[in-house]
């Protein structure tokens, strides 16, 4: 974080009530800045039947404002999240698909909605994510942080540019253990708070529930992909994802959901541990969305499917009609259409954007 850069910017920070943005902010008025602090309410309403921790982590939001003499406003994006954001989950995973709403979260609410009630009023805007940015040649790119474990450059990949423009990560060059020590060190109130694990809003609400309350339940088969022989019966194919081991409820295993009949409302189940069907080598993305300058990736790139350290090296080439081959220098689990291929350079450095796999 270059100080000189942002000292006469006027700045938003979106405070979540977790350790990472709380020492966003502390970095901030550390450098003698004062930003004006927004909590983004994007949770179920209590009517919905959600226990949610939003309550307390508005309570977090507020007591760090009151300890750095920040003003905290409220922002509710509630409505908007559930009418884009549920949405898009929603018709993917009906239709078959594997969704990751963390993704869209950040760029049509954190980014996009807050920023059309609010963020207009500010050249830039701070979150606690992973990541980092570099001006190149003139350019804004998004980087990867040093901490491969937590880098969350794969939930900014959808973006769009202007929004990439507004963006700063004050803790994007730490390590988890350094940003937990700056909190302690400097008796934040939430310095040893658990992550929060799973979608962005949903707290301590079950991702199957959730998906129950939209899409309800259909009984189908599950099917042994060699055999074809029945294995027992699931509640609904999108409660199971490409490549899932945990959770399927059937003995005999370990099973790995290898493919889905949405039609028929089929899953498809492989024995023994990690069979070969449940790995592909190529896959095809489409609908290419570039953070910089519509700037085209180099042929040799660097890629994940899903939020883990895992850096993966491939060559990617141009199909036409706006779709590309990922051809993967070893096999990849789970490979799942509906998931976003995030493409960085190859030396894992500059993020390029993200293509969602198609079948």
């Amino acid at each position: 974080m270059n100080i000189d850069e942002i000292k006469d910017k006027k700045i938003a920070v979106l405070l979540s009530g977790g350790v990472d943005s709380a020492v966003v902010l502390h970095l901030l008025c550390e450098q003698g800045l004062h930003p004006d602090c927004f909590y983004i309410k994007i949770g179920p309403d209590e009517e919905e039947g959600y226990d949610c921790t939003s309550e307390e982590d508005l309570e977090m939001a507020t007591a760090l404002c009151h300890k750095y003499k920040c003003r905290l406003e409220v922002v509710d994006c509630h409505r908007e999240y559930w009418d884009k954001v549920t949405a898009y989950t929603m018709d993917k995973v009906r239709n078959g698909f594997t969704p990751n709403p963390d993704v869209m979260c950040n760029r049509l609410i954190k980014f996009g909605a807050f920023h059309e009630k609010r963020g207009h009023s500010y050249d830039l805007i701070a979150t606690g994510h992973y990541a980092r940015t570099e001006i190149i040649d003139g350019r804004k790119w998004l980087c990867t942080s040093p901490d491969p474990v937590k880098d969350q450059t794969d939930f900014l990949a959808q973006i769009y540019d202007w929004q990439l423009k507004k963006a700063i990560f004050p803790i994007g060059g730490l390590h988890k253990e350094e940003v937990r020590r700056i909190a302690e060190e400097n008796h934040l109130i939430n310095a040893r708070r658990k992550d929060s694990q799973g979608i962005c809003f949903l707290g301590k609400i079950n991702y199957n529930d959730y998906l129950r309350k939209y899409l309800g339940e259909q009984e189908g088969n599950a099917i042994e992909l060699e055999t074809g022989k029945l294995i027992g019966k699931h509640k609904g194919h999108w409660f199971h994802t490409i490549g899932q081991r945990k959770g399927l409820g059937f003995g005999g295993g370990p099973w790995f959901v290898i493919k889905k009949d949405i039609a028929e409302n089929i899953i498809y189940l492989s024995h023994g541990y990690d069979p070969a069907d449940a790995y592909a080598s190529e896959f095809i993305i489409h609908d290419l969305h570039l953070l910089t300058d519509n700037i085209m990736p180099e042929r040799k790139i660097t890629f994940k499917i899903r939020h883990t350290a895992d850096i993966n090296k491939a060559v990617m080439e141009a199909l036409g009609n706006g779709r590309y081959r990922i051809s993967s220098e070893k096999p990849i689990h789970g490979v799942a259409p509906g998931q976003f291929c995030v493409i960085y350079d190859s030396d894992h450095h500059r993020c390029f954007g993200s293509g969602e796999i198609t079948l």
